[in-house]
């Protein structure tokens, strides 16, 4: 089997590629075969996770005849759907669990100097997200798309003290 032409796996792109201070990381490729008449023919998928390491991150899904074409695509995506996340210094600001089909993805806050401990998938969300203390387990399935897609619902869920008492209509003081 011939090594595919392109961007590696996991690989990044600076901040100065667009002048946007977007970094982009892709998570997963995968290849698909289509046989035809001719022989096989192939096309790519390609998972990217795309933030600026200050509390702006999204991800995207992009399919093309090549990676180099899947991965703009997915980036192109990305952009499209990007989040707040409110962080607590170098920390999420409370313990979640979340999940996406049966990839379960539990995040809890760490004292700062702790890292990111988590796997592949989860650690590309978290990274681009700006969060540098946290610990992380995957439940269930490990399928990298769908882990970065429950990593991502837990960051949505994510509140900050300022949000829950407007929520609950309370004041902090």
């Amino acid at each position: 089997m011939a090594r595919q032409r392109g961007k590696p796996r996991g690989s990044q792109r600076g901040p100065g590629d667009d002048g946007s201070g977007f970094e982009e990381n892709v998570v997963k490729v995968n290849r698909c075969a289509k046989v035809m008449k001719g022989g096989r023919r192939f096309s790519f998928s390609a998972m990217v996770v795309v933030g600026n390491k200050d509390g702006r991150v999204g991800f995207g899904f992009g399919k093309a005849r090549g990676v180099p074409n899947a991965v703009d695509k997915g980036v192109k995506e990305a952009r499209k759907s990007l989040i707040r996340v409110p962080l607590v210094g170098t920390t999420i600001p409370h313990e979640i669990t979340a999940r996406f089909e049966s990839s379960i993805v539990r995040m809890v806050p760490a004292a700062p100097g702790t890292g990111i401990v988590a796997g592949a998938p989860v650690r590309a969300v978290l990274e681009l997200a700006g969060v540098k203390d946290v610990l992380t387990k995957n439940y269930g399935s490990t399928n990298s798309m769908n882990v970065v897609k429950a990593a991502f619902e837990g960051l949505k869920g994510l509140r900050s003290k300022d949000e829950v008492a407007t929520l609950r209509g309370v004041s902090l003081s």
